[in-house]
C-alpha cells in the first residue's frame, strides 16, 4: 500500500466526516448552544429584575416599618397626652369635691353654732327671768319680759 494513496483515502473520509457533521451535527450542537446561551440570558435577565425588585422591596419594607414607627409614636403621644389629662380632670374634679364638701362642712359647723348661740341666748333669757323673778319676788308678765329678753338677746 502506498502511504500517499491512505493519506488521500484517509483525508476524503475525514472530509466526508466533516461534511456530514456541518450539515447535520453542526446546527443541532449550535441550537442546543444558542439556546442554552438565550436562557443563561433570560435568567441573567430574571436575577437582575428580581433583586431590583428586592431592592424596591426593602425600600418599601424600610418606609412601611418608619411610617409605623411614626404612627405608634403619635400613638404612644396621643395616649401619654390623654393620660395626662385625665389625670388633671381627675385632680381638678377631686380639688373641686374636696371645696364642695369644706364648704358643705362650714356651712354644718356655721349652722350648729347659730343653733348653740340661739339656745345660748333663750337659756340666757330664761335664767335671767329666773333671777330677776327671784329677785323681785313676785309675778313676772312673762310675754313682755320675753320681748325685752328677745331684744337683749339682739343685742348681744
Amino acid at each position: 500500500m502506498n502511504i500517499g494513496l491512505t493519506l488521500l483515502g484517509q483525508s476524503l473520509v475525514f472530509l466526508i466526516f466533516v461534511a456530514f457533521c456541518m450539515k447535520y451535527i453542526w446546527p443541532v450542537l449550535k441550537s442546543a448552544m444558542t439556546e442554552r446561551q438565550q436562557a443563561i440570558a433570560q435568567g441573567l435577565v430574571a436575577a437582575e429584575e428580581a433583586e431590583r425588585k428586592l431592592g424596591e422591596a426593602e425600600s418599601g419594607a424600610e418606609e412601611e416599618r418608619a411610617k409605623a414607627r411614626a404612627e405608634a409614636a403619635q400613638i404612644i403621644e396621643q395616649a401619654r397626652q390623654q393620660a395626662n389629662q385625665m389625670i388633671e380632670d381627675a385632680k381638678g374634679n377631686a380639688r373641686a369635691e374636696g371645696a364642695r364638701l369644706l364648704e358643705a362642712a362650714q356651712a354644718e359647723i356655721d349652722q350648729e353654732v347659730n343653733r348653740a348661740r340661739e339656745s345660748l341666748r333663750r337659756q340666757v333669757g330664761a335664767l335671767a327671768l329666773k333671777g330677776a323673778e327671784q329677785v323681785l319676788e313676785e309675778s313676772i308678765d312673762p310675754s313682755r319680759h320675753e320681748r325685752m329678753l328677745e331684744r337683749l338677746a339682739g343685742e348681744l
